[in-house]
């Protein structure tokens, strides 16, 4: 049965309808009463008037009533979608090396290309960025646990010493063997520095700057830092050469923000990292266009997510990236600092 205007599902419901929510389709199905016609949430036709709105928990509850599917949307095929992709996500995390594109479409019966498009569209990333993620994920864990560099590697899935070093070395950030033991034997330079945003912490190995945290506590921004490497060498000292380009950029100098930088991340994330050093200062890009300019139009929640994981905010100028309709939204570092980030970058530009 439908629900009544009054119940506070149907109000959710509304908000999810009204924004075009694609993690909402499968969940229930929107009924218009002046068409006839049930769609799933994210439909893009035009929104009707509120009270001629009804919400049903399935597709079948929606034709009982009366009401026949879409055929723009195309409703009934959204839990099938679904499925499928649940059923590749499975295939993948349970495989110890990923089956090809081919193999997985004939588990699930698609060709490739329709499966790749998909997965894509439901996720953000293809079944190989998303198999590379879990495995990554799994080397991390196996390298921790582990009695052995080559133990953690097989258990990971990787088949061999070099295809690891080649494609883990990058996104640890150090070797292999270093990160087993939590960053031991790794050398992490640190320095503290009053910004016109705060206290800041910044990081630097020997490859380049690994992070910049925002806080008004030592203690605490240490604490973030010793998280992910636990027996690295902390050194506690000075980073002018990274901390003076960020300084004068928030004072609003001329400044390069250009800065040698090492990054640990997915596929994905680097690809979004690198898409926000190419958005100048002083101008904005919401998460719909970042995730096409990466040609994933649908994407927008990874690339939200991917915003989030940035580890050097400001020099990956993730308070670039604002929601729909220009709201500042989602700024690990508090929308205050991001409001006088984008602010103070506006202003510098207007005076050059």
């Amino acid at each position: 049965m439908s629900l009544s205007p009054e119940d506070p599902i149907h109000a959710a419901r509304w908000a999810a309808f009204a924004r075009r929510d694609r993690s909402a389709d499968g969940r229930f199905v929107v009924a218009v009463r002046s068409t006839g016609i049930y769609c799933r949430p994210s439909c893009p036709a035009r929104r009707p008037k509120p009270h001629n709105v009804s919400f049903f928990d399935t597709p079948e509850a929606a034709e009982a009533a009366g009401y026949r599917a879409c055929l723009r949307c195309r409703p009934r095929e959204v839990p099938a979608r679904l499925d499928v992709v649940r059923r590749v996500k499975a295939e993948l995390e349970r495989a110890p090396t990923p089956p090809t594109l081919a193999e997985l479409g004939r588990r699930v019966g698609l060709s490739p290309y329709h499966l790749q498009r998909l997965f894509k569209q439901e996720t953000g990333l293809s079944p190989r960025e998303y198999a590379a993620a879990l495995r990554l994920g799994r080397l991390k864990e196996s390298l921790r646990s582990s009695a052995s560099v080559t133990e953690g590697m097989y258990e990971a899935g990787y088949g061999s010493s070099h295809a690891l070093y080649r494609n883990a070395n990058s996104q640890l950030g150090m070797s292999p063997a270093t990160y087993r033991r939590g960053g031991k034997g790794m050398k992490i330079r640190y320095a503290f520095t009053e910004t016109p945003l705060g206290l800041a912490l910044l990081a630097a190995t020997g490859k380049g700057l690994c992070a910049l945290h925002f806080g008004e506590d030592r203690q605490q921004l240490e604490a973030l830092l010793r998280a992910e490497f636990a027996q690295a060498e902390l050194e506690p000292g000075q980073l002018a050469e990274y901390a003076q380009p960020i300084l004068e950029h928030l004072c609003g100098q001329p400044a390069s923000l250009d800065l040698p930088l090492d990054l640990r991340g997915t596929a994905f994330q680097l690809r979004v990292w690198e898409a926000l050093r190419a958005i100048p200062p002083g101008q904005t890009r919401t998460y719909g266009e970042l995730a096409r300019a990466l040609g994933d139009p649908k994407a927008v929640r990874a690339v939200a997510r991917a915003c989030g994981a940035n580890p050097v905010p400001l020099v990956v100028p993730c308070h670039r990236v604002i929601g729909a309709g220009g709201k500042l939204t989602g700024y690990r570092w508090g929308l205050e600092r991001k409001r006088k980030l984008l602010e103070a970058e506006r202003a510098a530009v207007v005076r050059r």
